[in-house]
């Protein structure tokens, strides 16, 4: 899965499988494993069409933790 504009896009597998691959990160205390520099020398543009702080600020926080640079747009 390279892009996921929609969600109406994916099918029951695919769904299953991103949240499997979700779960296989996670240790029995629900951290994250080793994944601080999953995205290293990677920059993630988040793109909103409508203002949400809230939102955007989840969206860097994590792809901060996983070692990506980003760029609010």
């Amino acid at each position: 899965l390279k892009h996921l504009l929609y969600l109406k896009d994916l099918n029951q597998e695919t769904i299953n499988q991103i949240l499997d691959t979700a779960d296989n990160f996670l240790d029995h205390d629900n951290q994250p494993i080793g994944s601080e520099h999953l995205l290293k020398d990677k920059t993630i543009a988040n793109l909103f069409f409508e203002p949400s702080t809230r939102t955007r600020s989840s969206f860097q926080i994590a792809a901060r933790k996983l070692g990506a640079d980003v760029i609010n747009i």
